[in-house]
């Protein structure tokens, strides 16, 4: 089980790269180009939503990766 832990931590990890990813390509550059109001929602992705993102699975990932929700 403990393995299973490990193994999903670097999918956390990957799940908020790509979720940063997806945010910044999909969302707030395409709102960015489009100008006017929707500069506010590509503002909220990039500055607020991303570090969020990244920094909660990021670190759910890492704690899984050190041992730290292992069984003893």
């Amino acid at each position: 089980m403990n393995a299973i832990k490990k193994i999903l931590g670097v999918v956390w990890i990957a799940i908020g790269l790509f979720a940063v990813y997806y945010l910044i390509v999909n969302q707030a550059v395409t709102l960015w180009n489009k100008g006017g109001e929707n500069r506010i929602p590509a503002i909220i992705y990039t500055v607020v939503l991303c570090p969020m993102i990244a920094g909660a699975l990021g670190t759910f990932g890492l704690y899984c990766l050190q041992g730290e929700y292992n069984e003893n």
